[in-house]
Formats: structure tokens, C-alpha cells, sequence
């Protein structure tokens, strides 16, 4: 399983979510990354484990998707 780190992270247009834990889809076996949204209605989200983890390349930002701040704020 991955290791990444339950806590808050900053998205990379600014937003913050509290990351809860990664889980496997049922049926590929992939791993998901179960997290909530900061603001607004708190929604609750997943995403794979890779696409939280990619580089970002845009014309004014390139770096990480999700950047760990800290385990709460």
C-alpha cells in the first residue's frame, strides 16, 4: 500500500483537504486516496493514488498535486 500520510494538504490551486487513507478499489485493485474537502460543504472524495501523486504542468505552476502541510490546522 502507498505511504502516504494522513493529514492536510494543500491542492495545488490553493485548496485544502484532509487526506483520511488510501483504500483498493474492489475490483482492479487500485489504490484510491479517500479524502475530505476543507471548504465549502466538506464533500468527501477519492482519486487514485497515482493521480494524487503526479506532477502538475501548467503555464504558471509545475510541481506536486498535493502538498503535505501538516497532520490538522
Amino acid at each position: 500500500m502507498s505511504q502516504l500520510k494522513p493529514g492536510v494538504y494543500r491542492h495545488f490551486k490553493g485548496n485544502l483537504y484532509r487526506l483520511i487513507t488510501v483504500a483498493r478499489h474492489s475490483e482492479t485493485l487500485e489504490e484510491m486516496v479517500v479524502y475530505q474537502a476543507l471548504y465549502g460543504e466538506g464533500g468527501y472524495w477519492v482519486r487514485p493514488v497515482s493521480m494524487w501523486n503526479e506532477i502538475v504542468e501548467k503555464e504558471d505552476y509545475t510541481g506536486p498535486r498535493f502538498v503535505w502541510v501538516g497532520e490538522n490546522l
